[in-house]
């Protein structure tokens, strides 16, 4: 499915970062953007930007940790025009979760329930629509950062492999019901999690030319999207390592907030 057949797009984390760029992206007259984030007002500012753009947009925020809200919205929006693609994006990461700062115990929670538990919530009753027409593609955002933590920030890495590895089953799965699933795993790209490091980002890339690398991706049904290419092979060498080696490399990087 090209991406241009994709006429009705949910995308959870629109309101910043990939989700925002992709729905300025997809944006066009005759599409359908169903889109949720956390802030009211960055969130209505995306939806007028793709209605300049000639794209029907409607935004709700959400928290995608609330199963029940989640799958009353998406069942929803699915009963207004099929869902043809569903882009389960939104993700926080310690420099991002103002909830739960001073508490570790709590934040490594929250990390965990909004990275996981959020893609679950939009994945499980996105499949249950899209089973019943046998059409329609699932992207599930994930990171490099999912191969192997090397910045100080277990929880995100481990939120970020679980629906990796997740996404990457479903897609042998769900083949069978001709669903696509496409697992998306970038490296530094400019969103509100990356906007609060204060180290050198390595192969750093706009949201944009990211969202750009993403579509076109989805568009060839891709199982696994990875960019940028360097820090992708940095990454898969460094999961390759021996543990001993992979300590003593690590404490040289910067830590990842």
């Amino acid at each position: 499915m090209a991406h241009h057949q994709f006429r009705h797009i949910l995308i959870t984390g629109a309101s910043s970062g990939i989700g925002e760029a992709l729905a300025l992206a997809y944006a066009a007259a005759g599409v359908t953007l169903s889109l949720t984030g956390r802030n009211a007002a960055r969130l209505a500012a995306v939806c007028d930007a793709c209605a300049k753009r000639g794209a029907a947009a409607d935004g709700v925020v959400l928290n995608v940790a609330d199963a029940d809200a989640v799958a009353a919205w998406i069942t929803a929006r699915d009963a207004t025009a099929p869902l043809d693609l569903v882009i389960a994006n939104a993700g926080i990461s310690s420099s991002t979760d103002a909830d739960s700062a001073s508490d570790g115990a709590a934040q490594t929670r929250r990390i965990l329930r909004v990275n996981i538990d959020g893609v679950v919530n939009t994945v499980l009753p996105t499949i249950s629509a899209m089973r019943t027409r046998r059409r329609g593609q699932i992207a599930i955002v994930s990171s490099l950062a999912g191969f192997r933590d090397v910045g100080g920030n277990p929880a995100y890495g481990a939120s970020k492999a679980a629906v990796r590895v997740w996404g990457e089953g479903l897609r042998r799965v769900l083949a069978a019901d001709d669903i696509g699933v496409s697992v998306i795993c970038p490296g530094f790209v400019r969103s509100r999690i990356t906007d609060a490091n204060r180290f050198h980002m390595p192969f750093f890339m706009e949201a944009p030319k990211a969202a750009a690398i993403i579509m076109a991706g989805l568009a060839a049904n891709r199982g696994r999207i990875t960019f940028p290419w360097p820090m992708a092979a940095l990454t898969w060498f460094f999961a390759a390592l021996p543990d001993r080696w992979a300590t003593v490399f690590g404490k040289r990087l910067p830590e990842k907030t």
